[in-house]
């Protein structure tokens, strides 16, 4: 499964949230005794990624390089758009904070395919739903991402479908659960993949996350 090991590719952990439904900065929360930023930037660094964050509300330098967010208050699209922008890599991969349980070989593997077909936009789906993030963008993608945002419109899927109009192309998401009967990806925790999309939002879910990670 080691997918990258030629692929011209950077990992950007998406930090600038307001976690209004968590109370306080999600970054630094801990979970499984490391705080969630440290999980994330190690999803990318496992799948073979140099990492970065993008948007930090929190001091968090102390876990990775952090790209100042030239768009700030315009969402996780404005830190897309300036990770990109800082970006000399053709791909950048963005993952947000708040989920700690994806394996990385899904995102090793969501790269690997971005590579090999060319696509612009590359995102998973579970149970027959797109799943936003994690996302593969070509860098090409950095004018009409920005385009959307001069618009005022922040929506991140809608920005990635209009990205992948620009390139003629369509966003077709790849099915999780056929990856795993492929053995293309797979979680060394053994997590049911129904998990790996858990949002960490909520001190709820946060608990949540802790009871999954603890009992394995």
């Amino acid at each position: 499964m080691h997918w990258h090991s030629h692929l011209d590719a950077a990992g950007f952990v998406l930090a600038g949230g307001q976690s209004s439904r968590m109370g306080r900065d999600k970054a630094l929360l801990p979970l499984a005794g490391r705080p969630l930023i440290q999980h994330a930037m190690s999803i990318l660094r496992d799948a073979g990624l140099k990492a970065a964050i993008a948007g930090a509300r929190a001091p968090i330098a102390e876990f990775g390089p952090v790209i100042a967010d030239s768009r700030a208050g315009e969402g996780p699209l404005g830190g897309i758009c300036a990770a990109l922008a800082s970006n000399s890599a053709r791909y950048a991969v963005f993952l947000p904070v708040d989920l700690p349980m994806l394996p990385a070989s899904l995102i090793a593997y969501l790269v690997h395919h971005a590579s090999v077909t060319a696509q612009a936009v590359t995102i998973p789906s579970m149970a027959g739903i797109a799943q936003t993030f994690p996302a593969v963008l070509d860098r090409a993608t950095l004018p009409e991402l920005e385009s959307e945002l001069d618009a005022g419109r922040r929506g991140c899927l809608s920005g990635f479908q209009a990205a992948a109009a620009s390139f003629r192309q369509s966003v077709s998401p790849l099915p999780v659960e056929l990856l795993i009967q492929a053995g293309q990806i797979a979680d060394p925790r053994k997590l049911p993949a129904a998990r790996w999309f858990l949002n960490v939002n909520t001190p709820q879910e946060l608990e949540r996350a802790e009871s999954f990670l603890t009992s394995r």
